[in-house]
């Protein structure tokens, strides 16, 4: 009996794209006969060599298995196989080899090379059809998988990046700045560090762990960071400790985020000619990360309104750091950072304090 569940679940099986096998053989007639066999519930495309083989395998839209011949002229099957596993965009098709070398030998070196399975010629419809059926299954199992693995590690990627951002926020309510001061010195940073030739995920991974560089305010007194006049030296010293604080706080992390965001606490404050601290690190000994942030942070700094300063223009904080390039700031990044000043008002604006 045919339930409504049952009938809907065949509709949507027969509405689910057919999965592609991809048959390699330079045997036209051995192509035919495994083509006969699966074309009823596959889509079927075919490679007379190894080259072609490879071409599909790595198109825009490969195959769900693959089932290869080996013994082929120009490229055999094993050597197909071997590129198909160095591969990281066709390492997980199944491969099964369909073949007449069924010593233990040739069963061994396949599957050494990542081969799924063996089928033997002459070959059996049955077997062809379940071996086949078999190996996409466990893919398709596998490529669940991978997506929530894939989702879940997005979804702590997202709970790590949030935690960063909180705890940056927490440490501007110790110094009375507001929280877009977090969002614009993060975008400068991710501008600048494109600018500087990073790629997308560097320069994004840069860009989220940018929040925490003040982190360590949260272990400075009050009475010393929120002072409204000039600080003695023994207070200039506590204040400086916030870069190692920082640090600390942050700890010795695996997670890569979380150790660039204690880099860049540590060496924020570090300057070009080593007059900086917290260790007077002086020019390229200065993580590029932190030379990047101590840009972004600065001119924004600059350019915000506080309860001790008005806001500079954006031309005026340009010729600061101008002004202040190969003492306080690596040179080519200002250099690099005043060609962007379009983008940087664009940035300014969109995120303005009000």
């Amino acid at each position: 009996m045919i339930t409504f569940a049952s009938s809907r679940r065949l509709a949507l099986l027969e509405k689910r794209e057919k999965a592609t096998i991809l048959i390699v053989d330079d045997t036209a007639e051995n192509i035919d006969l495994l083509a006969g066999i699966l074309k009823a519930e596959y889509q079927i495309k075919v490679a007379s060599n190894g080259k072609r083989a490879l071409a599909i395998a790595q198109s825009a839209r490969p195959p769900d298995l693959i089932l290869l011949d080996i013994m082929m002229p120009d490229i055999d099957g094993y050597e197909v196989c071997r590129q198909l596993k160095e591969d990281p965009g066709t390492q997980n098709i199944p491969v099964i080899f369909v073949t007449a070398k069924i010593q233990i030998a040739d069963e061994l070196r396949g599957f050494e090379l990542g081969a799924a399975d063996y089928i033997t010629k002459p070959i059996s419809p049955p077997i062809v059809l379940a071996r086949v059926a078999t190996h996409l299954a466990l893919y398709d199992q596998n490529r669940a998988l991978e997506a929530r693995v894939r989702e879940r590690t997005d979804q702590l990627w997202e709970a790590q990046k949030l935690i960063i951002h909180r705890l940056g926020r927490a440490a501007e309510f110790k110094d009375n700045e507001t929280g877009l001061h977090v969002i614009r010195m993060s975008l400068y940073t991710r501008l600048l560090a494109v600018a500087a030739g990073m790629d997308d995920a560097e320069a994004d991974l840069l860009m989220d762990a940018a929040p925490m560089h003040d982190i360590g305010k949260i272990g400075i007194p009050d009475r010393i960071l929120q002072k409204p006049g000039k600080l003695d030296p023994q207070e200039w010293e506590v204040m400086q400790s916030h870069a190692e604080l920082g640090a600390e706080i942050i700890g010795q992390p695996d997670c890569a985020l979380l150790a660039l965001a204690r880099t860049v606490a540590l060496t924020h404050h570090e300057k070009w000619d080593g007059s900086g601290y917290p260790r007077g690190l002086a020019g390229s000994d200065i993580p590029r990360v932190g030379r990047i942030v101590a840009i972004a942070d600065v001119f924004d700094a600059l350019t915000s309104e506080r309860p001790y300063k008005r806001a500079w223009s954006v031309e005026h904080a340009l010729i600061y750091l101008q002004e202040h390039s190969g003492s306080q700031f690596d040179p080519e990044l200002v250099a690099l950072f005043v060609e962007l000043g379009d983008q940087i008002k664009a940035i300014k604006e969109a995120y303005a304090d009000y």
